[in-house]
């Protein structure tokens, strides 16, 4: 489980540094595009699974196949070296605008790298919609 938020920056070659919670935990990663305004890193067996459920979706609905175009066009394989740091293609540095400061965050299965402005103003936006967010998706714990 992948959780807390870290400040990093991004080296002229496009790497970053994960931090160290999260690299010892896996050294394979999936980095595709993300929600939102971020971009998305998997661990590889994550990735599969999502991949796997999506696929059970079917492909003859066209929100279904745009969604697996979306998740996997864009996905790149990824490792950590032996400094901790991985990759991100350009072409998604792009799409999330991340340029040189980025906010590395847990998403439980997940983590995702944000521009930090983006970051902040997208948690702005939530801040008082807390107790309405947490209304609409109910829980089974009630």
């Amino acid at each position: 489980m992948f959780i807390g938020r870290y400040y990093h920056t991004i080296e002229e070659k496009g790497r970053v540094s994960l931090p160290k919670s999260f690299r010892e935990m896996e050294k394979q990663w999936v980095i595709t595009r993300g929600l939102d305004g971020g971009v998305f890193l998997f661990p590889q067996k994550n990735f599969h699974e999502q991949v796997q459920a999506l696929n059970q979706l079917g492909f003859t609905k066209k929100a279904h196949r745009d969604f697996v175009r979306l998740l996997t066009n864009d996905a790149d394989a990824v490792e950590v070296d032996s400094q901790g740091r991985v990759a991100i293609p350009e072409y998604l540095r792009a799409t999330a605008q991340l340029t040189k400061n980025v906010v590395i965050v847990g998403s439980f299965e997940r983590v995702e790298i944000w521009n930090v402005d983006k970051y902040h103003a997208y948690l702005d936006t939530l801040a008082g919609q807390a107790e309405a967010i947490a209304e609409q998706i109910g829980t089974t714990h009630e």
